[in-house]
């Protein structure tokens, strides 16, 4: 396959996937801040810049931190980390590649564009987010429905979910950091029942909070969600499960190709790395330290992908 063509599969799937995270991450923040008052919600709101990386951007435009202003900038601002303008970079890979992928995963992703495009061309209500949210993450999976439903299993469809696992555990791994280090006023919050509900917030934004508490009877543990979040392999936006399918998909190309590349020696060591690690060694190591490596690292990653397999705008 021409670097060209892999770069727009692998680009489409991270747009994609970084629209309904972020989507997920503000529904997530929208639901805290209706629990706090005003000067509490004002920093939920800016705790979700931070995650979203980017309160300095957002700062320079001169916003305030009121729900309204911020949600708006993030669906729709002009900024190109807005999520209509990442549906939109989505649509442009897709088109760039449309003899690669099938008529329905063409269809569902223009059709994305076009229903978001028309409900984000207003300013959205507070009443009406919710069920702006709803819709985004609606239009992603049924873009992800085609592709699990119509593509083949070659080289065209590895790529494209090289591109969603590796931007879902960087999605994964900042919200961790954030609660880590932003969330909490201070230390001394620990344990209290502002701790327990920003954990919470954690799991609704990956959209793990049902899954952890049929796994661990209800019961809302920080260090039993750090690891459920970091090392369980069953719950399909872990640390863990994204790096056994990127190895997986990693593989799979080698294999097509007759190669063993660089980037997947590279992320074969990682995920080992990664699994060989328990939960009470991260916490001993440090939790914003080990989620630094495992940025930097991933970020490696997909630069060693673009470096071996020639992507090119």
């Amino acid at each position: 396959m021409l670097g060209r063509s892999a770069w727009g599969l692998f680009w489409m799937a991270r747009y994609l996937e970084r629209a309904e995270n972020t989507a997920r991450l503000l529904d997530a923040g929208f639901r805290m801040a209706l629990t706090r008052g005003n000067g509490a919600a004002s920093e939920e709101w800016r705790s979700l810049l931070v995650s979203l990386g980017l309160e300095e951007e957002y700062a320079a435009g001169g916003g305030d931190f009121a729900g309204p202003s911020i949600s708006n900038w993030i669906l729709r601002g002009s900024s190109t980390s807005s999520v209509l303008a990442m549906i939109e970079a989505a649509r442009t890979n897709a088109r760039m590649v449309r003899t690669a992928i099938t008529r329905e995963v063409w269809e569902a992703t223009n059709e994305t564009w076009m229903i978001l495009k028309d409900a984000l061309a207003r300013p959205v209500k507070e009443a009406d987010l919710g069920n702006v949210l709803d819709l985004i993450r609606r239009q992603v999976t049924a873009v992800r429905g085609a592709m699990e439903g119509t593509m083949l299993r070659n080289d065209i469809f590895n790529f494209a979910r090289i591109g969603t696992h590796l931007e879902r555990a960087d999605n994964t791994a900042r919200i961790l950091d954030v609660k880590y280090h932003v969330l909490l006023p201070s230390a001394a919050w620990v344990g209290s029942r502002l701790d327990n509900a920003q954990w919470e917030m954690v799991l609704r934004s990956v959209s793990g909070e049902r899954a952890f508490r049929w796994l661990n009877a209800g019961a809302l543990d920080p260090r039993g969600i750090a690891e459920f979040l970091i090392l369980d392999g069953r719950f399909p936006r872990s640390l863990a499960y994204c790096y056994f399918k990127l190895t997986s998909n990693m593989a799979w190309l080698c294999r097509d190709y007759d190669q063993d590349t660089a980037c997947y020696l590279m992320q074969k060591e990682a995920t080992v790395k990664l699994t060989d690690t328990t939960i009470g060694q991260i916490f001993d190591y440090g939790l914003h330290e080990f989620i630094t490596d495992f940025i930097v690292t991933n970020r490696h990653i997909a630069d060693a992908i673009a470096a071996d397999y020639r992507f090119t705008e």
